[in-house]
């Protein structure tokens, strides 16, 4: 004998149990937050260090098998947890040497419209509204301080901009992306000289 199932049913019997509306279509929209466990962590990692891995290399590195690893990378992917994938790209091969960071002081929170629109410069790799004494700070890449000083003309020049900071990077030693590990217990006592 067949078991029933809801759709075995009329509407009418349905809704008699509550269950006339069908909320799957309000689920799509809304991402869930994962529950990342130990395995993920490990995989997120290994992706971090090379997004070009096979499944397959991904289950070695990480004691899982290729198709274990693909549904986690599908549910990592859902959930948010992954955004995307990228190339590191370096700013120096691409004649962008200069780096610096733009504390941008405004009347205000900082954020409008028009500040908003700098961001279609590729010289521009993030925008954060921050708190402090600055409203907005920037990372940008750019082929030579002329290029940095047009780019801050750029800046002034929105209204209710009051003032900017700049602070120019003379040697970069750790630039990576966002990392899947997280310290549990920091150190009592500080890190050894």
């Amino acid at each position: 004998m067949k078991s029933a199932s809801i759709g075995d049913y009329s509407s009418a019997e349905r809704g008699v149990c509550g269950m006339a509306k069908n909320t799957e279509d309000l689920r799509q929209g809304r991402r869930q937050q994962a529950v990342i466990d130990a395995f993920d962590r490990r995989i997120l990692a290994a992706l971090a260090a090379d997004s070009s891995q096979s499944y397959a290399r991904l289950g070695e590195a990480v004691g899982l098998s290729a198709p274990a690893v693909h549904e986690r990378v599908r549910r990592l992917r859902q959930s948010g947890a992954i955004k995307g994938v990228h190339a590191a790209l370096d700013g120096a091969a691409l004649g962008k040497p200069l780096l610096a960071f733009v504390h941008v002081e405004a009347a205000g929170w900082g954020k409008s419209e028009r500040l908003m629109q700098v961001l279609q410069f590729p010289e521009v790799e993030e925008m954060h509204s921050v708190a402090g004494d600055a409203s907005v700070l920037f990372k940008v890449r750019t082929a030579s301080p002329q290029a940095l000083e047009a780019f801050l003309a750029q800046i002034h020049a929105v209204p209710g901009v009051t003032g900017t900071r700049s602070y120019i990077a003379l040697s970069t030693y750790l630039e990576r992306p966002v990392q899947a590990g997280v310290t549990d217990s920091w150190p009592d006592m500080p890190l050894p000289e």
